[in-house]
């Protein structure tokens, strides 16, 4: 059983068959330089190739640094070619999409605003569709059916979605993966346009190919489903043999007249969008924006080059995981509106029983495509925007395939730590900072007063913060940030909402498997690992501020960092001790060495006072000497809530020890550079500091252990 995606869709299909090429039914006008079309479905015998190379191409920017070898992403398409013909292969692919078509307010505005006529026609069609739905739902509540008709209802709004096109099929595709809104009969019936969705002729496909690749079928391919296995809104997917070399690929076609349905649409969403903006008050996010970003990525997904340039790249970044999958494109087949890539067998997310058939977990791919979210999300910025089950498969090798690059999008950079800042500020509950942090996040424009925003924040994250991290779930967080947006003049960017919808899906994703899942949880490992571990200087500030309050230094709290670090994959014990060192020696870090001699002559202090009444302690008590007067209680003035409270502090701190010495890449020699820190001008005169805090607070207990009144001798 095998799985192959269009635009982030996938469907299960059975193996190729072979069949004897045949002539088709149909004919168009051949050009001079091709032959008639013919439908490639021969029988061949698969030539054995080589792996292909792996693409090491990509730093975002266009620049290309491609190594050689056939079949991988940046290659001419499976032929093994040189360096230079694979540069090529994708300069021929860019030169076929040169007319792809791009997304701008103006080009709407001038095409549609002179068809009046097209778009009243398209907007009662809309309006028919929804209004009649809604009223049927209306109904069903009068009569005391709504419960009963669900099933009849859902498959009745996926056939509205269909028959609407594209753009509300993508609406359907989003809600089909949140079981928190929609009932199971809805989420079951939207599933299906995934990858379930009508086709349009093999003729029109077939011709497409070659017209875009400008050669034969037959030239091209060893064999070629007769049919599409896949169907989704932008395209349709066949399977197929590359002729020249045997590789099994995916090869996705675009549907004829898409940038037409997709536009016009988008200019009547434009312009809901714009009245919103002027006579809808409690909405203050510029909607028209969020519109224009949306409808700027799916015409991104209309040019296949852009995507197998956005899978490149995305390749480059992400698959050093050994659990991540991204397939490899084949230039030398790839066009505007053709794509060709690695076939991919697996599994959709959520089949839960045919993953755990395989003898995965649901949960564990989540997990890992969770993680890599992060990594997206908070370390280079550039995301997946798309992540519905049709995109993301569980191959039987137990890693998770991502799929359709489409439609892709970037987090700034100072955003990006800002984020990061913003739940160390939550987990404080300073809800100041946080204010503060819709600035760098360019949700407010710095003339605005966050003043009257924190009260709003405090009075709901303090409710929301009472439960612990496992019970909080993302769409909660959003819930309630989105009522506090709604009160004040937010500006939501663009990127942040493909962001949230990001994340929601991947919850969504979880809540099949597992009605208990929390994003939140999941995700803590991977921010306490940052915290510990990143030596930027922003993030060592918020570490600071994390593990830092009123004077006092927050061993709790660094404990519970480590414990969650250390589920991160890529936690290291090297880098999250040798940083903080450096910050603490850096010339403008006087007032951390302030808290930090302090906290280490506390520490100091409660090892060697528990340290003596432990040896006290462990003397036979008729053995025992009258120490000072012969005090009963110990040898030393302290309360037992004192020695307790003394007691479990020493134990806290060696615990964290044991936390940063147990972890796998610990070794005595990494403790190299740390001495060599040490010896530093900075070091020798905080070591000082701290001996001198040590003996000046002995001292003085010693000097009250001497100077106390003997107890008094009872009389009979």
């Amino acid at each position: 059983m095998t799985l192959v995606s269009t635009g982030g869709r996938s469907l299960a299909v059975g193996p190729l068959p072979n069949f004897r090429i045949t002539p088709p039914s149909w004919r168009r006008p051949a050009p001079p330089s091709l032959k008639t079309p013919r439908a490639a479905i021969v029988e061949s015998r698969p030539v054995k190739i080589a792996h292909a190379a792996r693409d090491n191409a990509s730093n975002g920017n266009g620049a290309l640094v491609l190594v050689s070898g056939g079949g991988g992403a940046g290659s001419g398409g499976g032929g093994g070619g040189s360096q230079s013909e694979d540069i090529q292969a994708e300069a021929r692919a860019m030169a076929r999409a040169a007319d792809a078509p791009i997304f701008t307010p103006e080009l709407i505005a001038n095409k549609y605003g002179r068809r009046p006529i097209e778009v009243l026609r398209r907007t009662i069609e809309i309006l028919i569709a929804i209004v009649s739905f809604g009223l049927k739902l209306w109904l069903d509540e009068r009569n005391g059916v709504f419960d009963q008709n669900k099933r009849v209802r859902a498959a009745e709004l996926r056939q509205i979605f269909t028959r609407l096109g594209p753009t509300f099929v993508k609406l359907g595709q989003g809600l089909s993966t949140r079981p928190d809104i929609c009932p199971p009969e809805y989420l079951e019936e939207l599933t299906e346009l995934q990858d379930d969705l009508p086709t349009f002729p093999d003729e029109e496909a077939f011709a497409c190919i070659e017209r875009e690749l400008g050669v034969s079928l037959d030239s091209i391919y060893s064999t070629i489903s007769p049919s599409p296995i896949a169907a989704a809104s932008l395209g349709q997917v066949y399977k197929a043999q590359l002729k020249n070399s045997g590789q099994t690929v995916a090869v996705k076609v675009q549907r004829p007249g898409i940038e037409k349905a997709i536009g016009l649409d988008f200019y009547l969403v434009r312009g809901i969008g714009g009245l919103i903006n002027k006579y809808v008050d409690f909405i203050t996010s510029d909607v028209v924006a969020l519109i224009d970003e949306f409808a700027y990525r799916v015409y991104q997904e209309l040019n296949y080059v852009q995507e197998g340039q956005n899978a490149r790249r995305f390749k480059k970044l992400y698959a050093d995981n050994e659990e991540i999958l991204v397939p490899d494109i084949f230039w030398e087949y790839t066009s505007g509106k053709v794509l060709t890539m690695e076939w991919v067998e697996g599994v959709k997310l959520n089949q839960q029983e045919a993953i755990e058939g395989q003898g995965l977990k649901v949960l564990d791919l989540v997990n890992t495509g969770i993680q890599c979210s992060l990594r997206q999300l908070l370390e280079y910025g550039y995301f997946h925007a798309d992540p519905h089950p049709g995109n993301l498969l569980a191959t039987p090798e137990g890693k998770l395939a991502f799929l359709d690059f489409g439609m892709m999008s970037e987090t700034p950079e100072e955003a990006r730590y800002a984020i990061i800042g913003h739940v160390v500020h939550l987990v404080n509950r300073d809800y100041e900072a946080m204010a503060q942090d819709y600035y760098a996040l360019k949700f407010l424009s710095t003339d605005v007063d966050v003043t009257p925003i924190v009260p709003a924040l405090q009075n709901f994250f303090d409710d929301a913060l009472d439960y612990t991290v496992s019970e909080l779930n993302f769409k909660t967080l959003v819930d309630g940030l989105g009522a506090v947006f709604y009160q004040y003049p937010f500006n939501v960017p663009a990127y942040y909402a493909l962001i949230l919808r990001s994340l929601t899906v991947l919850e969504g994703l979880a809540l099949y498997a597992d009605p208990n899942f929390k994003v939140l949880a999941a995700s803590y490992p991977y921010f306490a690992k940052r915290l510990l571990t990143d030596p930027n200087p922003y993030l060592r500030d918020a570490l600071v501020e994390l593990l830092f309050k009123d004077g006092r230094f927050r061993w709790k709290r660094l404990e519970n960092l480590l414990k969650q670090g250390r589920q991160d994959r890529d936690f290291s014990a090297r880098d999250a001790l040798q940083p903080v060192l450096k910050l603490l020696l850096a010339p403008d870090g006087e007032e951390l060495r302030r808290l930090v001699v302090k906290e280490a002559v506390y520490v100091s202090e409660a090892v060697v006072l528990t340290s003596v009444v432990d040896t006290y302690n462990s003397i036979p008590a008729m053995l025992r000497p009258p120490i000072l007067y012969g005090n009963g209680r110990g040898p030393l003035t302290m309360s037992d809530a004192e020695l307790l409270r003394t007691r479990e502090f020493r134990d806290l701190v060696v615990r964290v020890w044991g936390l940063l010495r147990t972890s796998e890449d610990f070794d005595p020699a990494l403790l190299q550079p740390i001495l060599q820190v040490l010896q530093q001008p900075e070091a020798r005169s905080l070591g000082g500091r701290v001996i001198g805090g040590v003996t000046q607070r002995l001292a003085a207990r010693f000097l009250q252990q001497v100077l106390r009144t003997p107890p008094p001798v009872p009389t009979s």
